[in-house]
């Protein structure tokens, strides 16, 4: 495959219709992210960069409007850090670590979940490919 095709081929979330179409699952996916890092609503709704009061609603609806490329890159990121920290601990400590302080030079000695609310998508695309990497996916 060539350059070009592998990036025509990457999922992009521009489309409202592919948006629309991922958007309840990648909720569902990060209600239960979120409940298994035992994260604050506030956290929560900061890393997906909406108010407490949207994540509140959109916590407790079935149903709901595409989410925007932004949200849907944060919930693809942070799903892929929970499914790298499952490959690399038992569930405990995958869970755990993102709540840890950590002196690693990307942390700067906050938790990684500190610094992910702090650096927003850059900062959760890097914890992203900390993991892979950590875990040989890179």
């Amino acid at each position: 495959m060539s350059g070009v095709a592998a990036v025509a081929d990457r999922q992009d979330f521009s489309a409202e219709t592919d948006r629309a179409r991922l958007s309840g699952v990648a909720l569902k996916a990060y209600r239960r992210l979120i409940e298994q890092w035992q994260l604050s609503g506030q956290q929560a709704a900061a890393l997906l960069d909406v108010s407490t009061s949207t994540w509140e609603r959109l916590k407790a609806s079935e149903k709901t409007k595409p989410l925007s490329q932004d949200q849907m890159t944060r919930i693809s990121a942070l799903v892929g850090i929970y499914k790298g920290l499952h490959l690399l601990f038992a569930d405990g400590m995958a869970d755990d670590w993102v709540r840890l302080a950590n002196s690693g030079p990307l942390f700067g000695r906050l938790s990684p979940i500190e610094s992910m609310l702090k650096g927003g998508i850059p900062q959760m695309l890097e914890v992203r490919r900390y993991v892979d990497a950590v875990r040989g996916g890179l």
